[in-house]
């Protein structure tokens, strides 16, 4: 039987990722071959060139363009992407055929033994290539000094641990969750959500094939698919997507299921140049999710 090639990025975390899917695959189909082709997108390549000081910002869809290329020219059979990479309109042809139970949505901060509210101290520098996670940290603390870094999460600790005069860093709790770096002398704090809303779809995975792909296939991978996580991802990227946002926007989003099975979305917008955020929260049907982004964007957006 011919194997199921599934496409990933060549990133460490990116190969983790695709092989907790492979891990799923296998496990609802052991007789059946799956392999992993590694694949490196245009946002790898600049990131590999630019890993320290500033860069120009990555544009939207650059870590998934070349896996896209090879599901369309039928190289692969699915791609795995992380869902915050990809851009919110769809490319034709392909379609999103399952959405995996996510992750802890949650952006972490990374130190060496202190807390972001109390310990760190007055002008303590804190590391992270994100306008979302810059503008959501000096909201908590306005004293916090910004230090842009790109590259991956080996390279980003590598980095806070060579920057002694770094207090902090900041990265996603999934993350670190899937690719289990060393974080010995490292102290981890989860940032709640009144504090830093994650980027939409953070913590969630895609599993990407083409918009034909045969019934064969389109039965292997909804093993995977988690409906819960589809809404709520669903709702945070429709709502990025109505406001005009990409991944380099000072743009937050999150949703969940209420104890009533009703989707809660909260987000949080940069607009118009202000210097405040507009912030709120709607809360609408599961099975209206994507009216449920717009109506919260149109909200913020008055």
């Amino acid at each position: 039987m011919i194997p199921i090639i599934i496409g990933s990025r060549g990133s460490p975390l990116a190969l983790a990722q695709s092989r907790l899917v492979m891990g799923e695959l296998k496990k609802a189909w052991p007789a059946r071959n799956f392999e992993i082709h590694a694949i490196k997108t245009e946002g790898d390549k600049r990131s590999e060139l630019t890993t320290t000081g500033s860069m120009t910002p990555l544009g939207e869809g650059l870590f998934v363009a070349e896996l896209e290329k090879a599901l369309l020219a039928g190289e692969i059979h699915l791609a795995v992407h992380s869902l915050k990479d990809m851009p919110t309109t769809s490319t034709e042809g392909l379609m999103i055929a399952a959405v995996p139970k996510r992750a802890d949505a949650r952006d972490v901060i990374i130190t060496r033994g202190a807390d972001l509210d109390e310990e760190l101290p007055p002008g303590a520098v804190v590391a992270t290539g994100s306008p979302r996670r810059v503008e959501q940290l000096l909201q908590v603390r306005h004293d916090l000094v910004t230090e842009e870094i790109h590259g991956n999460v080996d390279t980003r600790l590598k980095r806070f641990r060579e920057n002694k005069n770094w207090s902090g860093l900041i990265l996603a709790a999934a993350g670190l969750a899937r690719l289990k770096p060393d974080l010995a002398g490292l102290t981890v704090t989860p940032l709640p959500f009144e504090q830093m809303l994650p980027a939409p779809g953070q913590g969630a995975l895609a599993v990407q094939s083409r918009m034909e792909h045969s019934a064969d296939e389109r039965q292997l991978v909804r093993v995977l698919h988690d409906p819960v996580t589809e809404a709520a991802v669903k709702a945070e990227r429709m709502f990025l997507h109505a406001l005009g946002g990409g991944c380099q926007e000072p743009i937050g989003a999150y949703a969940e299921v209420s104890s009533d099975d009703m989707l809660v979305l909260e987000g949080i917008a940069w607009l118009f140049g202000e210097a405040n955020p507009r912030r709120g929260h709607l809360t609408r049907r599961m099975d209206q999710a994507e009216k449920l982004g717009v109506d919260l964007a149109v909200e913020l957006s008055r």
